[in-house]
């Protein structure tokens, strides 16, 4: 007996003529990858500051800092409660401040790694990419 699945074999069987080209990646341009960098590293800042708004409700919402507030006042005369310095507005500028900082790191990063490559492909003659169409 034979299923749909075999005869859909046996039409697909017959070999059609798969082109190929292989190139070969010497240049990245700078430019280019600074922008693409900075564009990947807005996304990661927007993550940033999404997470850590989110982690502060749930801890917040939790109890979580009231909880610390009484365990901090248990062996101090009260005078130290971490709710004065873990509130929305300072939670939201440390996220910012990070977003920030991680912005500028990940677009010099993405700089310094096109300038390495840029350098190496002297040496090594550049990626070998395949590509072939079905």
């Amino acid at each position: 007996m034979s299923t749909v699945a075999d005869k859909l074999a046996k039409k697909s069987s017959h070999k059609t003529s798969a082109k190929q080209v292989r190139l070969r990646l010497v240049y990245v341009d700078f430019w280019s990858a600074v922008k693409l960098s900075f564009l990947a590293a807005i996304a990661i800042a927007v993550v940033t500051v999404v997470a850590f708004v989110m982690v502060f409700l749930v801890v917040q919402t939790t109890g979580l800092i009231a909880k610390a507030d009484e365990f901090f006042s248990s062996f101090s005369d009260g005078s130290i409660l971490l709710s004065q310095f873990v509130s929305f507005p300072q939670v939201l500028a440390f996220s910012a401040v990070v977003a920030i900082l991680n912005l500028v790191v990940v677009t010099v990063l993405g700089a310094v790694i096109a300038g390495i490559y840029n350098l190496a492909v002297k040496v090594t003659g550049g990626l070998l990419v395949g590509f072939t169409s079905n």
